[in-house]
């Protein structure tokens, strides 16, 4: 039989009837006879609850003790879980981050895993318990907890199936699968019964919500298949396989998705001299200042200057603007800086696009139909994203998704 793990976001675990419901599930695969590893996130709310609480005390709490804090939300699931399990007369056993060890950075709440010294969950299994181990947390080689960043649960299921060579990381939350879209904003989307690791990849950091980036990254390094589920069905469906994709023998649609995201925010410098260095010049303060730039575009002027623009996240929209007008205007000789916090990235995302010329012309004469200026374009082998007004983001997405075929009974890999 397989050695599976399993993880359940939030949302699967926020009560205790939920959390019954997770146990009859791992019951039903152990009494298959498969091994099962458990990876819980906290109750759904509780780790925003605990942030509140610590910034009650301090408005910048200490990033080490914060994570001391936080981690104590999955620590009260996975005991919650493995009494549950327990109680469907299976022998369970729970484990924190710091005790399976979990060993990351010192880059606290947001640590990368550097390693997992698998051989303690390994004999639990062989000895036939099933394992529940805490998401999101990890330690230091000094022993301080860290955390591992907003949905590094998906991580740490992941980093673990690596570590022990599992058969299969199913991902289970309040979705069933990976969908062509949003159906809160398509009703005709559909589930996709399989995508690539680059398509998952590409959507995941366009906006998709389904998985974190970091855990379809470290799927993709290490090659653990993965699989998206629901944990509100009774029945357990295929759900959605994120496979590699030579090992897919139809060929794959043009388009599979279309991601999207609100939370963006683009400036503008307009008038900078143009002279090698430039862009560095801009860029460097903003890096600096811990801001990540997404999409960039420069038009040269026939005066000698250029306009330079480029997109972050909203949050950062406010801090850049005055980084931009009060340091690096005056730095640079601009004439004006600019900004729009109303606006959204949409994208079309499919490894199809490698093998057919037209989509980027059919992308953008989708939108001209609709009367949608694009602002900027960005594109790779798999992709293309264009930032729009944000007032147009679900028509946009609408259009794009039936141009492609991707309504329908007529979808591309239809779950």
């Amino acid at each position: 039989m397989a050695l599976i793990v399993q993880k359940y976001g939030g949302t699967s675990v926020a009560n205790p009837e939920r959390i019954k419901k997770v146990a009859q599930r791992v019951a039903r695969f152990h009494a298959q006879g498969h091994q099962v590893v458990v990876v819980v996130s906290a109750m759904s709310g509780e780790t925003d609850r605990l942030i509140r609480l610590a910034r009650e005390i301090h408005a910048r709490p200490d990033e080490r003790e914060l994570d001391v804090m936080v981690s104590t939300g999955e620590q009260v699931t996975i005991a919650l879980t493995a009494m549950a399990i327990q109680q469907e007369g299976i022998p369970a056993r729970s484990y924190t981050g710091s005790q399976v060890r979990i060993l990351t950075d010192n880059a606290h709440t947001k640590a990368r895993i550097l390693d997992i010294d698998a051989a303690r969950l390994r004999a639990d299994l062989d000895a036939g318990f099933v394992v529940v181990v805490a998401g999101f947390q990890g330690v230091t080689d000094r022993g301080d907890i860290t955390t591992l960043g907003r949905g590094g649960s998906d991580t740490t299921g992941v980093a673990i199936a690596a570590a022990l060579r599992a058969d299969e990381c199913q991902i289970y939350t309040d979705v069933d699968g990976v969908y062509t879209t949003d159906p809160r904003i398509v009703p005709q989307a559909r589930r996709l019964s399989t995508v690539t690791f680059e398509e998952m990849l590409e959507m995941a950091s366009l906006g998709s919500k389904v998985l974190q980036t970091r855990s379809v990254e470290f799927a993709g390094k290490y090659r653990v298949k993965l699989r998206v589920l629901s944990s509100f069905t009774e029945s357990d469906n295929d759900g959605t396989l994120i496979t590699f994709e030579e090992q897919s023998p139809m060929e794959q649609p043009i388009i599979s998705g279309i991601a999207f995201n609100r939370d963006e925010a683009k400036l503008s410098l307009l008038g900078v001299p143009d002279r090698p260095g430039i862009a560095h010049a801009i860029l460097s303060p903003v890096g600096a200042a811990h801001v990540d730039v997404d999409m960039i575009i420069q038009n040269i002027g026939v005066d000698g200057s250029t306009d330079f623009s480029f997109t972050v996240h909203r949050n950062d929209y406010n801090k850049t603007l005055d980084l931009l007008t009060h340091t690096i205007k005056p730095q640079t000789g601009a004439r004006e800086v600019r900004g729009d916090n109303r606006i959204c990235k949409v994208s079309i995302v499919g490894v199809g696009m490698r093998s057919h010329a037209g989509v980027a012309s059919q992308m953008f004469q989708t939108l001209a139909n609709e009367g949608i200026n694009i602002q900027m374009i960005s594109t790779s082998e798999i992709k293309i994203s264009v930032v729009i007004d944000e007032k147009y983001m679900e028509l946009a997405v609408r259009a794009l998704h039936k141009t492609f075929g991707l309504d329908g009974e007529d979808s591309p890999n239809k779950g």
